[in-house]
């Protein structure tokens, strides 16, 4: 069921508990709301699908302001966005996270990991620094991930301007969305693996090729526009 919410949610990412609940139950899954929810907050579908108490415990200070309305991208390590996101496998299931150029489409950190904790998405953020250098801007929603105190404090001691996604908006975050389909559609769902290795080799090839081939939307290999960028910025 999981896997089947996840795919119908990259097509449909507005959708929540009611219109899942009709989905399932007319597949003959006998489903209902509390079900749903579980599952769900099992997924770690936060941006797609928000409950009244989703940021409760986060303080108000956490919270950031969206920075990207408006925004005009004009070169790499301007703004990276990041995202959490489920995995299923043949037999259970992971999570990924990635960070993403939005300038070049440039995967330049990713991680997988059996839970969503705070310490594991800093320290695919603090390794993503340590080899492309800081980003100006870095974008999120509001997932107890971050707006944690430890990301927070690490980014703004790093001097980067913290931006978050509105409540409810999974289109603010559009870029890293399209990636979860790419890689979703076009290994994961493919390719179901066994254990924890095989994924992480499978999505490390994936991502090479991915940062290797040309984006339909810029035009360029994303490995290439982000290199192009940086030295023009150098020099």
């Amino acid at each position: 069921m999981m896997q089947i919410m996840d795919s119908h949610l990259l097509n449909h990412p507005t959708e929540g508990v009611v219109s899942m609940v009709d989905m399932l139950k007319e597949m003959g899954y006998p489903v209902g709301p509390k079900r749903i929810r579980r599952l769900f907050k099992l997924m770690g579908h936060q941006t797609l699908y928000r409950k009244k108490n989703l940021t409760k415990g986060a303080l108000k200070e956490f919270i950031k302001p969206y920075l990207l309305r408006g925004l005009k991208i004009t070169h790499a390590n301007q703004v990276w966005c990041t995202d959490i996101t489920y995995i299923p496998m043949a037999k259970g299931f992971m999570y990924l996270t990635a960070i993403i150029d939005v300038y070049s489409r440039k995967i330049v950190g990713w991680g997988i990991s059996n839970s969503m904790s705070k310490q594991w998405c800093l320290d695919v953020l603090a390794d993503a620094i340590a080899r492309h250098g800081k980003p100006e801007i870095i974008n999120s929603d509001q997932g107890s991930q971050y707006t944690s105190f430890a990301w927070i404090h690490y980014i703004e001691e790093q001097g980067i301007q913290i931006s978050m996604d509105g409540k409810g908006r999974a289109i603010d975050n559009i870029w890293i969305e399209r990636f979860w389909k790419s890689i979703k559609y076009n290994y994961i769902y493919l390719n179901p693996c066994d254990n924890g290795l095989e994924l992480f080799e499978g999505v490390r090839e994936y991502i090479e090729y991915y940062n290797q081939k040309k984006h339909q939307t810029i035009r360029k290999k994303p490995n290439n526009a982000y290199q192009e960028s940086i030295c023009q910025k150098a020099a």
